[in-house]
């Protein structure tokens, strides 16, 4: 796992950088990577990106979904702004991702940087599913739409530990979302994730790496909360 010094990703949810520098300064030197998404990235911009990666390696978490100039340059500008993971949609679809594949292969030979494919969101159930989607279950179209990143040469997915059983690509960096800290914090989740799972079940079903927010971040014990989360995940 060279991009992360150890599986877990913290998911800075939070709204101010004081905050966001607050818990970091606390349990930094534990964590495997930051997550930064827009509610920070669109107030501070490249230069908190260029900070927190002095800490730990940085996922830029803003979901890219545009037209093919538009996702390379901004992929290209998180890199160039020190990330180290990024995210894009899958449904973007083959010519896009394949030249995103290229771009990937480009940035690497600077540093060890990965694009990491959504496929469908861990806060959809068929139930959620857009009106003009095929009438298929999450898990058909989690399927076909990581077969299509596959094909692509990109390596890098986003998806729940639902699906993680299931998607037999022993060279996936599978990075799964929407993990909670007990089986019965899982089964009861009433936020707004709904395809979720104990950091203990992803990692046996085949995650590389988890993100995690809230139980964190709420947590009375951070370091406490951060040190069994990784013991549970040997």
């Amino acid at each position: 796992m060279r991009f992360l010094k150890n599986p877990l990703i913290l998911a800075l949810d939070v709204d101010s950088k004081g905050d966001a520098f607050k818990i970091i300064d606390h349990v930094g030197d534990l964590l495997g990577g930051i997550k930064l998404g827009p509610r920070l990235v669109y107030r501070y911009g490249a230069e908190l990106i260029s900070e927190m990666s002095e800490v730990a390696p940085v996922f830029v978490d803003n979901k890219y979904f545009d037209i093919s100039s538009t996702m390379i340059s901004a992929v290209r500008a998180s890199f160039e702004a020190g990330a180290t993971l990024v995210t894009v949609h899958a449904l973007a679809g083959s010519p896009a991702l394949k030249e995103l594949y290229k771009l990937e292969l480009e940035l690497n030979r600077i540093r060890p940087f990965k694009i990491l494919a959504v496929t469908i969101l861990t806060s959809w159930d068929r139930q959620m599913m857009p009106a003009n989607f095929h009438s298929w279950s999450v898990e058909n179209h989690v399927r076909s739409l990581t077969q299509e990143v596959y094909n692509s040469g990109l390596r890098g997915l986003v998806c729940s530990g639902h699906e993680l059983e299931y998607l037999n690509y022993p060279d996936l960096f599978k990075v799964t979302p929407g993990i909670r800290l007990s089986t019965e914090q899982a089964l009861n989740a009433s936020e707004d994730q709904k395809r979720v799972m104990t950091p203990k079940q992803a990692i046996k079903a085949g995650a590389s790496a988890l993100v995690i927010g809230r139980p964190i971040l709420q947590a009375h014990k951070p370091r406490e909360t951060i040190f069994d989360i990784l013991e549970s995940c040997t």
